[in-house]
């Protein structure tokens, strides 16, 4: 298979550099980019050849090459010639599983939600009359094209939400420079595209010092940032985001201590803004928009804290937080001062923000729009003859399962068992607005 290919082909080029790298570096995480450019040969090849072998996933001979010399077809498909594997349980930086098909079970539980989750598609018929529902796979994330992973562009819209970025133009270097210019120059949070060399990764806890800057999160692109090659799309207009992961960011979330805690800081919502300009508003009067960027205020926080799940409002701020909904804390611009919310199970105080990752996952999710829980069928949990809370199965249950199998519902949850919900659990959104 093609995706096999590049794996292949990208890992013989990557292997000796990737080991010398590792042997190199005291501290953890993943070497190839540094927090800025990786090394030039393992995206691009000049002759297509390594040890007289081809080196790209098309057909080309030795000597000739991708369009901008790339190892993909396309620049998501050189993306993900290191970030997609076939696997069967979460792995690094892996943020696809592969074969792209209906019945691969999605192995990745980043953050930001694996990407094969747009490949599967459900049906289901319920109620009395007999009503059918659709939960098409391109609904799951934003549709990168990537041709030699089987990833086309979303066909329900031209243009990003709220937005003008064209659909037909999105991949991974959308939002990640792949050269990683931008970089964050202080503690203060100040951006610049040069000035300073890049020592290692802002996606961990780093801060720059009086010599050296540290990347911005996930090589996120920056003001001023368009793909070189695609000189047609809007430049952003808002610096990256500033957040803290762990360096295990990859994992089942199937026990409560296992749940990762991306800190996220200043620019959340403003960076996603950069595409999808008009999707909010700030929750000013009359613009029937849900506020994002603002605090929540402590009824908002008393209440997260509180709610444990369906009916039960018994929790407290110590042990209140969950991945399912994150939240930006204030308007923090320092990495490792964030950093130190990453172990902590506490939830939010009133100074702290809402933000578009509150609800959505950045790549794709089992639910519709990219969402973190299903707010579309009533229940997220059934009971069962015991009256312990149970996932919905998709023949007993129809409306609840929405064609997803219990397997398939318990890894859109990154592994969480159904007990951590109650029976006939409500919408996630009674977190921050209990009405259950």
């Amino acid at each position: 298979m093609a995706n096999n290919t590049i794996l292949s082909r990208s890992r013989r080029v990557l292997s000796g550099v990737a080991i010398f790298i590792l042997i190199g570096l005291a501290t953890p995480g993943y070497p190839f980019h540094s927090g800025g450019v990786g090394e030039c040969e393992g995206c691009h090849t000049v002759h297509n050849s390594q040890g007289g072998t081809p080196l790209t996933s098309t057909a080309n001979p030795v000597g000739m090459a991708n369009a901008n010399l790339l190892l993909g077809s396309d620049s998501s498909s050189t993306c993900l010639s290191c970030h997609a594997a076939p696997e069967s349980a979460p792995t690094g930086h892996h943020v696809m599983t592969v074969p792209f098909l209906q019945t691969t079970l999605p192995a990745g539980m980043t953050p930001g939600g694996d990407f094969t989750w747009l490949a599967k598609s459900y049906t289901w018929i319920s109620g009395s009359p007999p009503t059918p529902g659709g939960s098409e796979g391109q609904r799951h994330g934003h549709n990168v094209a990537a041709t030699d992973y089987g990833i086309f562009s979303d066909t329900r819209t031209t243009v990003a939400p709220g937005g003008t970025y064209p659909a037909t133009s999105l991949g991974c270097i959308s939002c990640h420079d792949p050269h990683g210019r931008s970089r964050m120059m202080d503690t203060a949070g100040n951006f610049s595209t040069t000035g300073k060399p890049i020592r290692t990764s802002g996606s961990y806890g780093e801060d720059p010092d009086g010599r050296f800057a540290v990347g911005a999160y996930r090589i996120l692109g920056g003001a001023g940032y368009r793909p070189l090659s695609l000189p047609g799309v809007p430049q952003f207009t808002n610096r990256p985001m500033i957040a803290a992961s762990p360096v295990t960011y990859n994992r089942s979330e199937g026990v409560p201590g296992n749940q990762v805690r991306v800190a996220y800081g200043r620019g959340t919502t403003d960076w996603c803004t950069n595409c999808h300009t008009g999707m909010h508003g700030g929750g000013a009067a009359g613009s029937f928009q849900h506020p994002s960027d603002r605090a929540i205020g402590s009824t908002i926080a008393a209440n997260y804290n509180a709610y444990i799940m369906t009916g039960n409002m018994t929790g407290n701020g110590t042990t209140a937080f969950t991945s399912l909904v994150p939240f930006q804390h204030t308007n923090l611009s320092q990495n490792s001062v964030l950093a130190t919310f990453r172990p902590l199970r506490s939830g939010p105080m009133g100074g702290d923000r809402v933000t578009c990752l509150t609800c959505h996952r950045a790549h794709a999710s089992g639910w519709d729009s990219a969402l973190r829980f299903n707010n579309v069928s009533e229940f997220l949990t059934v009971a069962d003859s015991a009256g312990i809370a149970v996932y919905p199965d998709p023949a007993a249950n129809p409306a609840q399962a929405m064609g997803r199998t219990i397997q398939e519902t318990q890894r859109a949850y990154y592994d969480r068992p159904a007990n951590t919900f109650s029976p006939f659990q409500r919408a996630l959104c009674n977190k921050c607005h209990p009405a259950d």
